[in-house]
Formats: structure tokens, sequence, C-alpha cells
């Protein structure tokens, strides 16, 4: 897989390298952005989207899967649908000797949908899908709370997701700005050819001789 990754690279740009060695060139991450918008569209549809044939579309998807580049597909819900409205960021401070237990303690708790570690003034950020308020209460001040690693939380409800992706994507950035060329110098102009230049200011207010 690694070999027909290296041959299918060869006309785009690298990009960036994954896994056990697939180089991502600009056909990958074109293909990466079609499954953004949809993970179950035909591999025929893949390829009309990408701009290359259907056989290519087929090796480069199995290649992006078998190197974890894809790690799953899932669907994707509506949390207030499904009855949890209340969303909460909680930050927790974590007794430094006790981050196996902090973290055997969390993964038993089905509410807490992401958890990171992080800099800062505190140690852990988690956040949770409930489908009230008094549930988040009662996950703070009696589960975490009574969590021996956990010495101090701090609750930050969400009002509103503003903006969620699925994923983002180096091709996702700004593209730099080209710089146009200035204005030859008048020593720089071509032979036989013109240059204009526009009237001096007030040039037209002047009496003819």
């Amino acid at each position: 897989m690694a070999e027909i990754s290296r041959n299918a690279g060869e006309s785009g740009s690298r990009s960036g390298r994954i896994g056990i060695g697939l180089e991502l060139d600009a056909t990958h991450l074109k293909i990466l952005q079609v499954l953004r918008e949809n993970g179950r569209i035909s591999v025929a549809a893949l390829a009309e989207r990408v701009g290359i044939s259907r056989a290519n579309a087929y090796t480069r998807f199995e290649a992006l899967r078998a190197d974890g580049a894809i790690k799953r597909f899932t669907a994707e819900i509506d949390h207030v649908r499904a009855g949890l409205g209340i969303t909460a960021l909680i930050f927790v401070t974590v007794r430094q000797q006790m981050w196996k237990q902090f973290r055997a303690e969390l993964a038993r708790m089905p509410e807490v949908e992401y958890c990171a570690i992080t800099t800062g003034q505190h140690d852990a950020m988690i956040q949770v899908r409930v489908s009230d308020v008094a549930e988040v209460h009662t996950l703070v001040t009696d589960r975490l709370a009574g969590i021996p690693a956990v010495k101090a939380t701090e609750t930050v409800f969400i009002l509103d997701e503003v903006l969620k992706r699925p994923y983002v994507l180096p091709s996702d950035g700004p593209r730099p700005q080209r710089r146009q060329a200035p204005d030859p110098s008048p020593a720089e102009v071509p032979l036989g050819k013109m240059r204009f230049v526009g009237a001096a200011e007030g040039r037209a207010a002047l009496k003819k001789e």
C-alpha cells in the first residue's frame, strides 16, 4: 500500500506524512474534503468530484483507510433532538500523583463526550452533554467531587455552538496572495513599445500657447 501511495502522489505537491508512510498530496486532501461533506458518497461520485478516475479514487481511498488517515465512519446527531440540550465544559485540577485513577473514573462516565489534558490554570477540560442543568450539578458536586484524584473544578455552560467542523485540513488555511509586479521604470520599458503616462495634476487648466 505504501508503494501505491508513492506512485499516486507524484503528480501533486507533498503536504504531509502520516501513519506508516502515506504521503498526502493535493488529491488526498481533496478526497478528505469531499468525505467531510458526505461520508457515504459512492466511489464513482467521489472520483467525479475530485477529478480523477474511479480506479484512482478507490486506490487512494483504501490507502487512506489502511494507513489510518481515515480512522472510522460514524453518524453525526442533533443532540437537542436526542434529548441532550445542555452542554457544559468542566475544567478540572487533578492531583498529580493520581492521573491513572482520574482517567479510569472518567471512562465510567457516559455523559463525557470529550476530555483533553491542557496547559494553564487547570489540568484537564471535560465536555459533557446532558438533558438538564441539574444533571451537571450532580455530575460535578457528587461524582467528580467524590473522586480523590480531583482537586478542584470550574464549570462553564455553553450557550450556543457557533461552529463545529468534523475535522480541519492543511488545505483549509488561507492561500497566500500573489504580489503584483511593480510597473517598470522608464529605463526598463522594452525597446519598440509605448508607455503611457497620466497627465500631471492641473495640466488641463493650462492655456494653450
